[in-house]
C-alpha cells in the first residue's frame, strides 16, 4: 500500500504522515517515509531529532549538488540516505526517486 498526503501549506501533512506512518509501523506494517517537501521535517514528527532530521536534508543537497552518488535500489537508498525512527518506521528525505529498480 503506498499513501500520499498532499495539501496547501500548514494544512498539517506532516502531523499527519508522521501519526498515520507510526500508526501502521505499531500495527506491524512495514513502513518508509518519504520526506519530499522542500522543508522536510518528517523526522521531527516521528522523533529522530533535529540533528538526524539535518543530517538527512543535507544527504539530500549533496546528491542534488552532485558531492554524492544516487543509490538505484529501495534498499541502497534506505542504507544510504536513511535513518530509523521510533515505532519501526524507515525514513528517508528526497526530491524524486528515478525508478528504482526492486531488490
Amino acid at each position: 500500500m503506498k499513501i500520499a498526503v498532499v495539501g496547501k501549506g500548514g494544512s498539517g501533512k506532516t502531523s499527519v504522515s508522521g501519526v498515520l506512518a507510526r500508526s501502521f509501523a505499531k500495527a506491524g506494517h512495514d513502513v518508509i517515509g518519504l520526506d519530499c517537501d522542500t522543508n522536510p521535517n518528517l523526522g521531527l514528527s516521528l522523533g529522530v531529532g533535529d540533528l538526524e532530521t539535518e543530517r538527512l536534508l543535507s544527504l539530500r543537497d549533496q546528491i542534488d549538488e552532485g558531492e554524492q552518488k544516487h543509490a538505484h535500489t529501495w534498499d541502497n537508498i534506505l542504507d544510504a540516505y536513511g535513518t530509523d525512527a521510533p515505532d519501526g518506521v524507515r525514513l528517508t528525505v528526497v526530491n524524486r526517486i528515478d525508478n528504482p529498480e526492486p531488490d
